[in-house]
């Protein structure tokens, strides 16, 4: 361990945050992806059982991406209380929390109270992603940190193809059954009581809430977010859920479609890990890279005939979200301090987030340009290109490194101090 990465001299010396309290932190983070994903599988099921109902076409959908618009709109505030009142015990209610809320469909046979279920859920997701990310923030600095944010989007990725199989397997048995999933919360929740501790700033605060919050440095925090919506909305998810259509249109079947979604997101798997390898020697290349191989890889899927040329282009296009991801989470909390760690990940979640909930929007609205959906993906890979351009004007300004460290001036707060100075959370 690395001088930068040791803890504090007035830690504890019967606590220190481990690899076991990193992947607890990035098993929590994951709550999003189970929150959208697991039901897709059975969502046919699911309008078939609410037949009756008015609009279902259009409401069915809702049931995945009403989370995400929770996410998007409460995550600010989820930040807010995380700086202002701490980490732990916020991520401990929210777990029981989405314990219960994720599995009330489970008892619920009014179509409104499920959906209003499920967008509680993306309010609990937002206060569980918030903490959790804040916490790996505080725990662990310098390269530890960079690598641990890094791992998220290997990781979210990994989980995103096992949860489409298990929501699938449990789907045969009715669209009820994959929301038991949702009590997996539990067992983490009693993991993280029994092994996590609450980090406290080095220098102490006065006032009412014990804390000292400074503003958020939204200078240099502005771009990346910006950034981040327009990759979410334009990269990402347009080739998380327009994949499936480009590929119907060319009546490829269902096994093909998940067998092309995996490969996908095993391009996001593969571009990852490069830009865990790699990435100490410029995360901002990477960033830029995002920005150039992902619309490529939109290219290729509008213009692909066959389900090969498509799957190479959605592969494409996975590793630039797999670049995409980690260079602006680590260039946004790298710009951060301690107090205000909690309100600028959620920023950063929150944007991200909201590029879900545009994607199939803007999608929408660009189908009646010449070729229709293609036509809409290659209008979604020029405005990724044009972000590319942006981004290459930023970095110029303000490099993008990891390894990081907030200086004082930046935003008018301190550096953020070594996380080993925790107190305990019971």
């Amino acid at each position: 361990m690395s001088p930068s990465e040791a803890p504090s001299a007035r830690s504890s010396p019967a606590w220190r945050p481990g690899t076991m309290h990193a992947a607890l932190l990035l098993t929590a983070a994951c709550a999003s992806v189970l929150g959208s994903l697991l039901i897709a599988p059975v969502l046919p099921q699911f309008e078939r059982a609410f037949a009756d109902a008015p609009g279902i076409d259009t409401l069915a959908p809702m049931l995945m991406t009403l989370p995400a618009l929770g996410i998007a709109v409460l995550g600010p505030l989820a930040g807010s209380v995380t700086d202002r009142f701490g980490r732990t015990r916020l991520l401990f209610g929210a777990l029981l929390a989405y314990a219960i809320v994720g599995t009330a469909p489970l008892w619920l046979d009014s179509l409104p109270l499920i959906l209003l279920s499920r967008l509680l859920l993306g309010v609990v997701e937002a206060a569980v992603m918030t903490t959790s990310m804040t916490l790996l923030g505080d725990y662990f600095t310098g390269a530890r940190r960079d690598r641990c944010m890094s791992w998220h989007s290997v990781i979210t990725s990994v989980a995103a193809v096992g949860i489409l199989a298990v929501g699938g397997a449990l789907g045969a048995s009715g669209w009820r059954t994959p929301f038991w999933v949702y009590a997996a919360a539990l067992p983490l929740f009693a993991a993280m009581v029994l092994t996590l501790r609450e980090p406290r700033p080095g220098r102490a605060a006065t006032g009412a809430t014990g804390r000292r919050v400074g503003a958020l440095p939204w200078r240099s925090l502005a771009p990346l977010l910006v950034l981040t919506v327009v990759g979410a909305a334009c990269l990402f998810f347009v080739l998380q859920v327009q994949l499936s259509f480009v590929l119907d249109d060319l009546d490829v079947g269902s096994g093909s479609i998940g067998a092309s979604a995996a490969i996908a997101n095993a391009g996001v798997v593969a571009g990852s890990l490069a830009f865990v390898r790699w990435a100490r020697h410029g995360a901002g290349r990477f960033l830029i890279a995002a920005f150039v191989v992902g619309p490529l890889g939109l290219v290729l899927i509008s213009e692909g005939s066959s389900w090969a040329t498509v799957t190479v282009g959605a592969f494409v296009a996975g590793v630039g979200c797999g670049f995409l991801l980690p260079s602006l989470l680590i260039g946004t909390t790298a710009r951060l301090s301690f107090d205000q760690r909690g309100r600028g990940t959620a920023a950063w979640t929150s944007a991200f987030y909201f590029g879900q909930f545009l994607s199939p929007i803007a999608v929408g609205a660009l189908g009646s340009v010449p070729g229709g959906l293609d036509g809409a993906i290659k209008c979604c890979a020029v405005a990724g290109l044009l972000a590319g351009v942006a981004a290459v004007f930023l970095l110029r300004r303000r490099p993008l490194s990891v390894n990081a460290q907030v200086e004082p001036g930046h935003g008018g707060a301190a550096p953020a101090e070594p996380v080993g100075n925790t107190t305990d959370a019971q």
